[in-house]
């Protein structure tokens, strides 16, 4: 059953399943404004500011409101900043619509495309350039989200999937299962939707079960592919992930395998990365730095080198979780209501950003704290992930 509904009636149906998000003020709370609270992963990663230990050297300009450093075969938590505030995700929100959908459908299959399946699409949105009446595989749609983030290849897959509404229910309860609790789905494909939030934990959390996935892992290497154009026409589509591509004068990153960009105006610029070097897998999630434009990869950059410098040696100050599908101990929540704090002060050397994102209490909190969201009012939004070095919108 296909689902072109308007977005709040799909929001409604698409949530219903999901426990409220605790109240959330226009300034972020850290996770620690959640008192006696069960943080997943560990209680240093509720705490303000940056935690690392056993290590030092982390770099000095970082102006991310949110960042963490994570061994992928380990799950250990080398450093982190504030990793359970929750921010706007952008489109790296698109990992966890991969987690939910990328088995459901073998990527030979064929599926020719209507108006319905593109009706719901925000306006603004980056896209890959789906065409009503044109026939595509499905890996060719899922080519569309990893390297253009195209929302109506999204909301294709999203309608093959029975609805978008349907695939927001999923993805929220593929967030509960891999402890992705700072995490509240509200459009499968991460454009700005009021209370729609994650945190660089469960970014980092999406990242490492999707690289677990050989079609996830191919699709986010990917740097350039052909698209159907109609007939026997294509055209060339090129990764936005400027770490990969070196678009943009940004210098590649040696072993970078994915993952996934972000850039709305309202959440500015996310990215969570991944980098193999000397066999060992780095994970890297940076969430708005004040720079604009490439800033958002030479901090992840940065992050890597110091993750691969001290990898080892580092003391863990938490963990990755695994799903609870997987084995993964559930944490349990507290039922404890979470109070509004202003953020802590940034340590020496960390600038906090003064943009007006939604935070919130980190961990597993998130879901069981009752509260509407008092979000600010969306600013009009502009493509997500797709713009050029200024930040502007680049059709």
């Amino acid at each position: 059953m296909r689902d072109s509904s308007p977005l709040s009636r799909r929001a409604a149906l698409g949530l219903a399943a999901a426990v409220p998000l605790a109240a959330a003020t226009a300034a972020a709370v850290p996770a620690s404004a959640a008192t006696a609270a069960t943080v997943v992963g560990g209680e240093r990663l509720g705490r303000p500011g940056v935690q690392v230990s056993g290590a030092s050297g982390l770099p000095r300009k970082l102006t991310a409101r949110s960042w963490l450093v994570a061994d992928h075969e380990s799950g250990e938590i080398l450093a982190s900043y504030d990793a359970h505030t929750r921010l706007a995700p952008a489109s790296t929100l698109k990992m966890l619509f991969a987690d939910t959908v990328l088995k459901k459908f073998d990527r030979a299959e064929r599926y020719t495309v209507t108006d319905a399946d593109l009706a719901d699409i925000p306006a603004g949105s980056s896209l890959v350039g789906v065409k009503p009446g044109l026939t595509y595989t499905v890996e060719q749609l899922w080519l569309g989200v990893f390297l253009r983030s195209g929302n109506d290849a999204v909301h294709v897959l999203s309608h093959m999937y029975g609805g978008v509404a349907e695939t927001v229910a999923a993805m929220q309860a593929k967030a509960g299962d891999l402890q992705a609790l700072d995490t509240h789905v509200v459009s499968p494909d991460g454009f700005d939707h009021k209370g729609q939030l994650s945190s660089a934990y469960d970014l980092t959390l999406f990242a490492r079960h999707g690289l677990g996935d050989a079609d996830f892992r191919s699709y986010c290497a990917t740097k350039t592919a052909d698209f159907p154009a109609g007939g026997k026409k294509t055209f060339q589509i090129q990764n936005t992930d400027r770490l990969l591509t070196g678009a943009w004068g940004v210098r590649t990153y040696d072993g970078l395998i994915g993952v996934k960009n972000g850039y709305t105006s309202h959440a500015g610029n996310t990215f969570t990365g991944a980098a193999t070097r000397g066999g060992r897998t780095l994970l890297v999630t940076v969430m708005h730095p004040r720079s604009g434009g490439s800033g958002v990869y030479e901090e992840t950059a940065v992050l890597l080198d110091w993750g691969f410098k001290w990898a080892g040696r580092a003391k863990s100050v938490g963990t990755l979780v695994d799903p609870v599908s997987e084995g993964g101990a559930a944490a349990t929540p507290t039922r404890k209501a979470v109070k509004g704090a202003a953020g802590a002060p940034a340590p020496a050397g960390q600038a906090h950003s003064a943009w007006g994102m939604v935070g919130g209490a980190g961990g597993a909190v998130a879901l069981l704290a009752g509260g509407a969201f008092a979000l600010r009012r969306r600013r009009r939004a502009v493509a997500d992930d797709d713009s050029d070095a200024s930040g502007r919108h680049r059709a």
